[in-house]
Parts: C-alpha cells; sequence; structure tokens
C-alpha cells in the first residue's frame, strides 16, 4: 500500500540515501552514541549512530561503524549518549473524540510522550454528523506532525434497528473513503452480530476494504471462542481489541488475529491477561498495544503509549517486546512497515530518544528527522480549528427538559414496590450485568433507590427533534446521589442523564441542552462541575489543559456526589453501546446484547 504519511516517498529520494550511507553526500541529521532499540532483532546495540536525509534513515553506525563519514558543516548533530532511541511509538486503536479534543490539540499532548502516529476511528463523529464530519476531523489534523492514519468508521450506527444516531455510513461510503489518502484499515467492526448473520451492509463494507487492499480492524467481545469466532475471523476481520482474559487473547491468537493489548483511562486490561500471556512464552508477534479511549486528564497526567508501556514493563513484559507492540508489529499488521515501525535504512525518521526503559521519559520526539517535541513539550502549536457549522450546531431535542420528562410509569400500581431490570456496571471494564432489582413506587411512578446502589437512567435522541425518542432505565454501581447527563454515550451519542431524583435529572439534562452538549454533574439543585463540548457534543474547542482540568473538577464533582470508580464519565458513556454485552440503554429501549434483542424494563 502507498504511504503517504512520509516526508518523501522512498522512490523519489533513495538515491540521496544511497550517497548519504556512501559519505558522498552529508546528512541532514546525525544521532550519535545511542543505545539504539532493534525491534526486528530484539536487540538494544550500544554507541549507534543514525544518519537522516529526507525524513528516512540513510545508515546506522553499529559496532565499530560510526556516521562521521555523513557528517558535514551544515549536519545537525545529537550527542544521545546514554539515552535509547526507539522507533516513535504508535497506537493501534484510538478514538480521539473520547480525549474531548481534536487531532491537532491531541497531537500537541501525545507527541511530547513519543507517540507519532496514531490508526484513529473517528466514530464518534461519524455517529453525530458522518462522513462529512470526519473529513472535517482530518483536514485539523493534516496541520500536525503526528502521522494520523484513519480507519473510517465501519459501524455508523452501531447495531441496526436498536437506536438512532444523526447518520449513516454504508458500504458504498466505506468504498469512497478507501480512495482518501489517509485511510489505512476500515474501523472496528462492532456489529459481530451483523457479520455473523451476513448482513448485507457489513459484509459489504469488509469486502470494499479487502478490494482495497486494506485491513479490517474488529471488535469481538463475545465469549463464544468456537464457531462465531472462526466465522468472525475467516469474514476477512483480522484484529480485535475488545479481550477480558488471557483465554480470549490465545483463542484469538491462535486463529490468525492480531490482538491489540488495551489500557486506556477506564478500560484497564492488561493486568486481566498481560502476566499470563508473559508466563505462557506464546509467540507475541501478533500482539499489538492500544488505548482505544484516553480521558484529557490521562493525557495530561500520565500520558499516551508511553504510559501503557510503563504499565506493561511493570506487569513484567520484557521492554523490547512491549517497544515492538508499539512499533513493528503495528506498523506490519497495517500494511506500512515498508515506510514505518523500526529504526532501520529507508524507514522514516520517526525516532524517540528516552531516558531509560523503565519510565520512558522521552527526551527528544522525531518525527520524519525533524525534532518535534523536547523534554515534555511540543515544539509546534496551531490556532484553533474553525469547525463548520453543522458540527457546532447538534442539540435538537426538541423540547425542554422537565422534572416531569424523568417520571417513569410504573403500570398498575400506586404505592409499594416493583421489581426492574438493570444494567450492572463492573467499574474499570466495559461489561455490564444484565439483573432484576427492586425499586420504590409512589404515585404511580418507579423510582431510584439510592439507599441500594439503583439510580435511574434516561436516553433520549438529541439528533431528531420532536420525531425523536426516549427510554428509560435503572443502573447500579454508580453510588451517587444527585444527578449527572453526557453526549459522550457511545455510540450514537444521545442524551444519557442519570441519578436519584428528577429535579436534579432535569437541570442536568437542561445544562447541556443549552450549551451544545458536554458532561455535567448536578445535586440539591446546583451544578457542581461543567465540562462544554460544542463540537458534536464531543469535543472542546479548547486546549487539552484546561478541558483536562474542567474534567478533573468533574471527577471532584463524582467523588463528592459518592462515586469511587476510575474514570465514572467513560464507563457511563458505554451505557447505551449495544454492541457489547450484556444489557444496555438506548434511545429505543434495553437491548439485550447477547441476543441481540430489546427487553422491557419490567421482567
Amino acid at each position: 500500500m502507498r504511504n503517504r504519511f512520509c516526508k518523501s516517498p522512498l522512490w523519489e529520494c533513495s538515491e540521496e540515501l544511497i550517497q548519504v550511507a556512501q559519505g558522498e553526500r552529508p546528512a541532514e541529521l546525525v544521532i550519535r552514541h545511542a543505545n539504539l532499540v532493534s525491534v526486528t532483532t530484539h536487540e538494544i546495540l550500544p554507541d549507534t549512530d543514525i544518519a537522516v536525509s529526507c525524513g528516512r534513515v540513510a545508515y546506522l553506525g553499529l559496532g565499530e561503524h560510526t556516521a562521521e563519514h555523513c557528517i558535514g558543516p551544515d549536519t545537525k548533530v545529537v550527542d544521545a549518549r546514554g539515552l535509547y532511541a526507539t522507533p516513535g511509538l504508535m497506537d493501534s486503536h484510538i478514538h480521539v473524540e473520547s480525549a474531548m479534543i481534536g487531532v491537532a490539540e491531541y497531537a500537541r499532548a501525545v507527541v511530547p510522550h513519543g507517540t507519532t502516529g496514531i490508526f484513529c476511528d473517528p466514530h464518534e463523529v461519524g455517529n453525530v454528523t458522518g462522513l462529512p464530519g470526519v473529513r472535517a476531523m482530518f483536514e485539523d489534523a493534516r496541520r500536525v506532525p503526528l502521522k494520523a492514519m484513519m480507519t473510517p468508521p465501519s459501524c455508523v450506527p452501531a447495531v441496526h434497528g436498536v437506536e438512532d444516531t444523526g447518520a449513516s455510513i454504508t458500504a458504498e461510503d466505506i468504498a469512497d473513503t478507501m480512495a482518501w489518502d489517509n485511510v489505512v484499515a476500515l474501523g472496528e467492526m462492532m456489529n459481530f452480530p451483523g457479520v455473523l448473520a451476513r448482513e448485507g451492509n457489513a459484509l459489504g463494507e469488509i469486502r470494499e476494504t479487502l478490494a482495497a487492499d486494506r485491513v479490517v480492524t474488529g471488535h469481538f467481545p463475545s465469549p463464544d471462542r468456537d464457531r462465531a469466532l472462526n466465522a468472525y475471523v475467516a469474514a476477512g476481520v483480522s484484529s480485535c481489541h475488545e479481550s477480558g482474559s488471557f483465554d480470549e487473547v490465545l483463542a484469538k491468537l491462535r486463529l490468525g488475529m492480531y490482538v491489540q493489548l488495551r489500557q486506556g483511562s477506564a478500560w484497564l486490561n492488561l493486568p486481566g491477561y498481560l502476566p499470563q500471556l508473559v508466563a505462557s512464552g506464546v509467540d507475541t508477534r501478533l500482539c499489538l498495544l492500544c488505548s482505544d479511549d484516553n480521558h484529557p486528564h490521562t493525557l495530561v497526567d500520565e500520558g499516551h503509549m508511553d504510559r501503557i508501556l510503563r504499565t506493561a514493563v511493570e506487569l513484567g513484559l520484557d521492554p523490547v517486546t512491549a517497544l515492538q507492540m508499539a512499533t513493528i508489529n503495528c506498523a506490519q499488521y497495517f500494511g506500512l512497515a515498508h515506510d514505518m515501525g523500526s529504526v532501520t535504512p529507508g524507514k522514516c525518521a520517526d525516532i524517540v530518544l528516552y531516558d531509560d526503559l523503565e519510565s520512558f521519559r522521552a527526551r527528544m520526539t522525531f518525527i520524519d528527522g525533524e525534532l518535534v517535541a523536547e523534554d515534555g513539550r511540543a515544539l509546534f502549536d496551531v490556532a484553533p480549528y474553525e469547525w463548520p457549522d453543522f458540527m457546532t450546531h447538534t442539540m435538537n431535542l426538541g423540547f425542554e427538559p422537565t422534572p416531569e420528562t424523568f417520571r417513569v410509569p410504573a403500570p398498575g400500581r400506586s404505592d409499594g414496590t416493583a421489581r426492574v431490570r438493570a444494567m450492572g456496571i463492573e467499574p474499570g471494564d466495559t461489561i455490564t450485568r444484565n439483573i432484576v432489582v427492586e425499586v420504590p413506587v409512589r404515585d404511580g411512578a418507579l423510582l431510584a433507590d439510592r439507599e441500594h446502589d439503583v439510580l435511574k437512567v434516561a436516553v433520549f435522541d438529541r439528533h431528531h427533534g420532536s420525531a425523536g425518542t426516549h427510554a428509560f432505565g435503572f443502573v447500579t454501581g454508580f453510588g451517587i446521589h444527585g444527578a449527572l447527563a453526557q453526549t459522550v454515550s457511545h455510540d450514537a451519542h444521545n442524551l444519557l442523564v442519570m441519578g436519584d431524583n428528577d429535579e436534579d435529572m432535569a437541570l442536568a439534562a437542561k445544562t447541556l441542552a443549552e450549551c451544545g452538549g458536554g458532561e455535567v454533574a448536578v445535586a440539591d439543585g446546583q451544578v457542581l462541575a461543567l465540562v462544554e463540548l460544542p463540537v458534536c457534543g464531543l469535543m472542546s474547542t479548547e486546549r487539552v489543559e484546561v478541558v483536562a482540568e474542567k474534567v478533573a473538577a468533574a471527577r471532584r464533582a463524582w467523588e463528592q456526589m459518592g462515586c469511587s470508580m476510575p474514570s465514572p464519565f467513560m464507563t457511563m458513556g458505554v451505557m447505551s453501546l449495544a454492541c457489547v454485552p450484556e444489557l444496555r440503554l438506548t434511545n429505543r429501549g434495553y437491548v439485550n446484547c447477547l441476543t441481540f434483542e430489546m427487553e422491557d424494563l419490567l421482567p
């Protein structure tokens, strides 16, 4: 596949690289005396010189050989003595919108941590505004050096017939995107039930991707490791980031899938299977690292792929193996290893200099041979992006929320109790349980029961105005008093409201309707925290540090309201994700994500 993400195509500059390697012309950059992490041989090569020209590596001085013959009067020389040189880090699966910022601002946050490439699936924006919004996201991306490789969203909506989104994407649309110069794969095929049922659009998207010689990235959280998994892989889906146990990881590897080992802000999966993977001795060539979803405070306070590397090493993974998962393995999977993924002659000079292979503190980040970050600071900047109007006016409820809006009738009951279906939340995981709980009934309405940690949930279609629908449910596991609302509610991103009383729920919903979307925490008639996200109800127009502080204030509000789980807004945001087991609530009602049938609130 032709790589359009490097400064110079190899066929245009190969002659110059030959000259530099042989000392016939000087290099533009020479990094000297580095401990080179060779991801091609799983070695650390001490005292290595790296000569760069045209944005690519021209020569490696290994052993007794040096790059002195590549140095001219105008060559920039960097002394990397004592530092470790690695290929630039790649995130094999990321939804940038989860950080509540655009791609350019995302780059400013992650490049100083050694990230040089991301494989991003913009299906959050896709579900709100369709492909026009996806195009706008990547116009923003062109303004920064970070290599933003796109995997166009395959599931808009995520699962047909169970929710209402702001847009739809068809197989014909995917065929068009395969001609875009920033597309390298199909975004995660979450509609695995559609694949297994041979649904026309799902199979059509896969066919169009394979016909364009691209890979199809996947999403298979089903416990089935036999016929369904075999069929899913046989359809052409070749990777998956939805593994919750070592057995799942191993089953997918044995069928030839690339497994994206995930450690995001809320989905903390590495501790659940990485130690067993290390102990098993299984070959990890098909293992990649990914974050999937990062909140802004994670990026600002902890880092990006460097954070995942630290965690992996702490869990027992050899650091060079960990680096392979974030570099060459990733490039090989996406068909880009001829240009990226290793520090070897002819490859793009995406290079990071680290203090060590434990803290992974990046001292310098180079992309195409240009120094773009140093000592934790990006050396590039961009003005705020001018988002098109259709992306900044996406709140269309068609009514003004009041406490009466949140009244849930209890047919045939006036007072007492009633058994209702509820979503049981597991902190730190995307999986929910399908449970039945008892709630109070008063004046013919179902109420929340804070004493037993049962909250009321409502989902409103925010895309279609007065024609939209809404549904009610219940949830356990959050333990809050008050109400929380957000328009970050995967994947339709409708208005999601949760609370223990109707008055606070109404105020939370009204607050977001007025500001264009975002996240809000309310208790006893007071707004405790608000994160305004006016771009599609998903992204801010402010700096990542500002957004991170607002999210931190929201987190403090959650704690004040009684919640102790990690990244609770992100956990709340997947309560509508109708493709992950077991039970979800969309604007159309409860969805059983094992049978993919609608279920009643009253069992």
